[in-house]
């Protein structure tokens, strides 16, 4: 029932080293998130980085902050405004996206005027800061330069939706590197998509859609520029979260695999629990255990491939507060 693993080792996370614990912000101190030091690191070889170190900048310092135009800040110090950063961090942001070529995943800190993916204070001239808010320098760099790969922030992750979500595209993205490692195929890329289907289908059921129909064609494409078009698509499709009403529209169809096999009383005790998932009464682990029990005890050798069912590792019980 359990999809392909990814690979004996661990995914790579790449992550804002103050979230580990490691003393590099600005008062020397850190912002260790135990979600990730010691749940998360149970299951990714963690990446540390510090922009702010790397460039040269020393623990304790004078800590920098966004000022102008939201669009295009500018990284200065607080205190010394003439100190601009703000091409060392973009450099490095450039030189690190190239470097970590084999991450599956990035945890970035939030709200820093470096690692901050949104909702960065970008200070004006009144010393007031603007609205909109921006983008850390070093992370807009970093993610310009990797479109396709799964960023999160920290204080997100305490969302158990979006934290569901993340963990699920990186274990996509993992599994993307692996068939790149095997070597890229027309057989390759279509058991990819078809392992992934049922995830698609609940996060983003038009992308679902059409994504099949690009593949459908894909006899008359160029594999070697097919292939990324459709991975780009793929995972800007699995940044949107399911909801239960897709959730149950997918284990709808995955029920429907089984009506045969099952007696009456199985298949409205499954239907029972789908409802109750879809009104918020059950979380999404209830009728998904009782479809893999049924499962085992009628295997579907196309339902076992789907990573729907088992998208990240089951000890992380990320699905029970769905």
């Amino acid at each position: 029932m359990t999809p392909p693993a990814v690979a004996s080792s661990k995914p790579k996370l790449a992550i804002s080293a103050c979230l580990l614990g490691a003393e590099v912000r600005y008062n020397g101190g850190h912002k260790e998130s135990r979600l990730c030091s010691r749940t998360l690191s149970g299951y990714f070889d963690f990446v540390p980085l510090c922009p702010e170190v790397a460039i040269g900048l020393g623990t304790p310092r004078e800590p920098i902050r966004l000022v102008g135009d939201p669009a295009a800040p500018r990284a200065v110090g607080t205190v010394q405004r003439e100190r601009d950063h703000t091409e060392a961090l973009a450099a490095y942001g450039a030189q690190m996206a190239g470097a970590l070529d084999d991450i599956c995943g990035y945890i970035f800190m939030q709200q820093s005027p470096s690692c901050g993916l949104e909702r960065v204070k970008v200070y004006q001239d009144n010393g007031r800061p603007s609205e909109p808010k921006g983008r850390g320098i070093y992370a807009e760099a970093f993610c310009a330069r990797r479109p396709d790969l799964p960023v999160e922030e920290d204080g997100r992750l305490n969302d158990p939706i979006l934290r569901e979500n993340f963990i699920a595209r990186v274990y996509a993205y993992a599994h993307w590197q692996q068939l790149l490692r095997d070597g890229l195929s027309r057989k390759a890329l279509l058991d990819f998509h078809s392992r992934h289907k049922y995830l698609l289908l609940a996060t983003h059921p038009l992308q679902y859609k059409a994504l099949g129909r690009l593949l459908g064609n894909l006899h008359q494409h160029d594999l070697q520029e097919l292939a990324p078009r459709y991975f780009s698509e793929l995972m800007a499709a699995l940044k949107q979260c399911a909801t239960r009403r897709t959730h149950s529209n997918t284990l709808q169809h995955l029920s429907g695999y089984l009506k045969r096999a099952l007696s009456s009383a199985d298949k409205q005790e499954i239907q029972q629990l789908i409802g109750q998932y879809r009104n918020g009464i059950v979380p999404l682990v209830v009728p998904l255990t009782l479809l893999k029990h049924h499962l085992r005890r009628h295997p579907d050798s196309y339902l076992a491939t789907q990573v729907y069912l088992q998208p990240h590792p089951e000890n992380l019980s990320l699905r029970n507060a769905l």
